[in-house]
């Protein structure tokens, strides 16, 4: 007799997509359905869905994401930016923890997400990347019973950096995301023509 699946890796954690607007550099295409070697960047994100207890796409145009079948809310402050998509995520999640990952990174590897949230613990409420000085707040792991506090503090339109600093934030040093990731692949993201041609990313097919 078959040994019974243990179930998903990351059971407690939402898998989600912050795909904001359009992609107003790119010709307003949305980003999430930019190519890389065939297959959307949402395609390539999803591929990490199984490991996860759910997923969720943050959206607030939804249309051109319907194909892919993910439960999909739009913010629940508009006109935050990312914050305000982190905060639709940790109202909508059903988990107690969130992946919160940006529709235009492409090359988000498992080994990433592993180290990101094995740095999780009970006495912290978010976990991301430091890299050069600079906070990766779209690659990163926020506890969902932050809800509450993060939208009471969208009102004075902090930076993801001003809101982590109210809370028990653990920003992993630089070397511990090349020991997985040598060329920091996972953190690259596609917001200009000129990044299309330098990562292989291509316009919609279709």
């Amino acid at each position: 007799m078959a040994p019974q699946s243990a179930g998903p890796e990351f059971a407690d954690v939402t898998l989600t997509i912050i795909a904001g607007g359009q992609g107003r550099r790119l010709s307003g295409v949305p980003k999430g359905l930019l190519e890389v070697e065939g297959r959307t960047v949402v395609e390539r994100l999803l591929e990490l869905a199984p490991r996860f207890g759910d997923v969720l796409l943050v959206a607030n145009v939804p249309e051109p994401y319907a194909r892919f079948g993910v439960r999909t809310v739009a913010d629940v402050v508009p006109g935050k930016g990312a914050p305000g998509g982190v905060h639709a995520a940790l109202v909508a999640a059903r988990t107690p923890w969130v992946l919160a990952v940006a529709c235009d990174m492409p090359f988000v590897s498992p080994d990433v997400v592993r180290v990101l949230l094995g740095a999780r613990g009970d006495a912290v409420d978010a976990v991301g990347f430091e890299v050069a000085g600079r906070l990766e707040p779209l690659l990163a792991a926020y506890r969902t019973a932050l809800a509450p506090a993060w939208g009471e503090a969208l009102v004075e339109d902090p930076s993801l950096r001003q809101l982590l600093s109210g809370f028990r934030a653990r920003l992993l040093p630089e070397d511990a995301l090349r020991a997985v990731d040598a060329g920091l692949r996972s953190l690259v993201n596609v917001n200009t023509p000129e990044d299309l041609a330098r990562h292989g990313v291509t316009l919609p097919s279709t």
